[in-house]
């Protein structure tokens, strides 16, 4: 029989906490394995990067890339932190110096080839023969890879492709998914010869694994939580897998690595020093009140729309008079959020003006959609006023009451768009988004060009 070893990771978010234990738990289990000569793969299946945090803006990934390659892995997919939150040319030099494979089957140059940095799939043979095909999807995001300038094809139809094509060339089929769970499970009954699915996006946590029809599907929650390990046995002659097992490795459990606190304050301060350039100097200190209208305003004239509105909680903390930094503006506004325009008639956006006056979002916990914060906060609006007349809750746009009929152009962040806060927007079919451009952006250009209100 022939042992083989499938360590994987998945939805990091550059949370660094436990990554130097990862790494050295890493590098030790290829040790073990190796010395009694089973085979290892170490595998990460996308968002390892996240932009929230100094390391991973200022270098825009690569200092991501440099830690899998320290840590010796395999092969990665990517997540939708690393295919949307960068620009076209931030995502196609991202990976210039992987030592690893980057395995993404459903990315395209907007002329058909495929980008010079990735394979659709590899076969990894081990020293007994054996041929292991892994193959790399990511989240179906096709309108905002489309935005940024790439072409994206459905992975199902993708998948199928490929498992066609690799029909008697592999002995076992790995895919690293980073389409979620539902997806998973729906690609495990459509296609039994799938051996193991390595999973993430969703950030679903399967500690023993779950078999579907002859599949086993792994997941290891998000930000370092757990480490996953497939074991293989494989019949060394009949190449046939024996056995398939999945356990999960708790990372607040393990061995803490030497200078583990120092390892993590490096990487931000690195992060920090990189993101020193100043924007623009203040000549007042700014509280999150005033910074959230700035904003909002900024939103507004970006987008040229009639009316802007957003969430307070975007903005998360005040800023000092003197010099402003991109750290500062990273520490303020960390969200991975984009502006967006939606197009409403005056009765939608009467609707969901009034919606924004409930006190509920003051407190609203938010999490996901790109937000980093931790509530939702109140409601911030520009070109946007509310009158009481005989007991009537009227809506002015630039001081117009809202013509029921006419369409407007409202600026709001997208993730609005994705959540079902405001099901007039959620359902709007007229919806443009602006990449790779973050609020955060928007703030500096306000902030730098003293844009008036």
């Amino acid at each position: 029989m022939e042992t083989i070893h499938i360590y994987h990771t998945n939805d990091l978010h550059s949370h660094f906490n436990h990554w130097p234990r990862i790494h050295q738990f890493l590098l030790d289990r290829r040790t073990l394995h190796e010395e009694v000569d089973d085979e290892v793969f170490l595998f990460d299946i996308g968002d390892h990067m996240d932009r929230w945090h100094p390391y991973s803006d200022a270098f825009l990934g690569k200092g991501n890339v440099n830690l899998l390659n320290e840590a010796g892995y395999t092969a990665a997919t990517i997540g939708n932190n690393e295919g949307i939150t960068l620009s076209y040319e931030g995502l196609d030099e991202m990976y210039e110096s992987a030592n690893f494979d980057v395995l993404l089957a459903n990315l395209y140059y907007k002329n058909g080839t495929r980008p010079n940095w990735a394979k659709p799939y590899k076969v990894y043979e081990t020293c007994k023969g054996t041929r292991m095909a892994i193959i790399g999807l990511t989240a179906y995001f096709s309108r905002f890879y489309e935005l940024l300038g790439w072409s994206m094809t459905d992975p199902i139809k993708e998948l199928e492709s490929l498992l066609g094509s690799l029909e008697g060339q592999a002995d076992a089929i790995i895919l690293l998914s980073h389409l979620g769970i539902h997806e998973d499970e729906r690609i495990a009954e459509m296609f039994p010869e799938i051996d193991v699915i390595l999973g993430g996006h969703t950030h679903h946590i399967l500690h023993e694994g779950k078999q579907v029809e002859d599949t086993l599907l792994c997941g290891g929650g998000k930000h370092g939580q757990y480490v996953g390990h497939v074991t293989l046995t494989i019949d060394s002659l009949t190449k046939e897998i024996k056995q398939k097992k999945a356990i999960l490795y708790d990372t607040n459990q393990l061995p803490s690595s030497e200078n583990e606190l120092e390892y993590r304050e490096m990487l931000f301060q690195l992060g920090k020093d990189q993101l020193g350039k100043v924007v623009t100097e203040l000549s007042i200190s700014l509280d999150k009140r005033y910074i959230a209208a700035e904003l909002c305003s900024a939103l507004q004239s970006w987008t040229k729309a009639d009316a802007s509105f957003l969430n307070e909680g975007l903005i998360l903390g005040g800023l000092q008079e003197g010099p402003l930094s991109k750290y500062d503006l990273l520490m303020i506004c960390p969200h991975p959020i984009n502006p967006c325009l939606v197009e409403l008639t005056g009765a939608e956006l009467k609707e969901v003006l009034l919606q924004t006056l409930d006190e509920k979002w003051e407190h609203l916990q938010v999490k996901g959609l790109g937000f980093r914060g931790t509530v939702m906060g109140k409601i911030v609006h520009h070109s946007i006023s509310f009158e009481v007349q005989s007991g009537i809750k009227k809506v002015l746009v630039n001081g117009v009451e809202l013509k029921k009929e006419e369409k407007y152009k409202l600026a709001i962040p997208d993730m609005f768009t994705f959540g079902r806060f405001f099901p007039e927007i959620f359902r709007a079919k007229t919806k443009q988004y602006f990449l790779p451009e973050f609020m955060r952006d928007l703030l500096a250009w306000k902030l730098a060009n003293g844009e008036s209100s």
